[in-house]
């Protein structure tokens, strides 16, 4: 039962059970730095258990860069998405609100390390899976 009563209170250091040794020494510290996002600008997100995410899709490498050239120019997300995308998801490239597990692992690590954003001005990030490419833009944590 004690568990139980310890998961709220450690819920924002998941993962972490081992350097959990009475807050001695510099595991601790070191490992604040490794949670941070990389891209956000110093800023720390705060941990989420869902992503409302979309993504492009290409399966050639030059068709991604021709989806991100139009980003870079102004694109909206959800239009490049519709007229890029090669996936199901082409409605904006909307692929809803998604849990921690529900995703590729490495679109999962990009796209939680994201800040949301608007589809008029996106912050995004490039990804390859197995599936193929992928542009990235998260809408909203929770």
């Amino acid at each position: 039962m004690p568990p139980k009563t310890k998961a709220p209170k450690d819920s924002s250091k998941a993962g972490s059970s081992k350097s959990n040794n009475g807050g001695k020494g510099k595991a601790g510290s070191k490992q604040n730095k490794e949670d941070t996002p990389s891209g956000s600008s110093g800023k720390q997100l705060k941990p989420a258990t869902a992503i409302n995410a979309r993504h492009i899709l290409c399966e050639k490498h030059s068709k991604k860069e021709d989806a991100l050239t139009k980003l870079r120019d102004g694109g909206k997300f959800d239009d490049v998405a519709r007229e890029f995308s090669e996936d199901k998801a082409r409605q904006g490239g909307s692929l809803g609100w998604k849990t921690r597990g529900a995703l590729d692992a490495a679109f999962e690590k990009a796209a939680y390390d994201l800040e949301p954003s608007s589809t008029a001005s996106p912050k995004y990030v490039e990804v390859k899976t197995a599936h193929g490419y992928h542009i990235i833009m998260v809408d909203g944590r929770r």
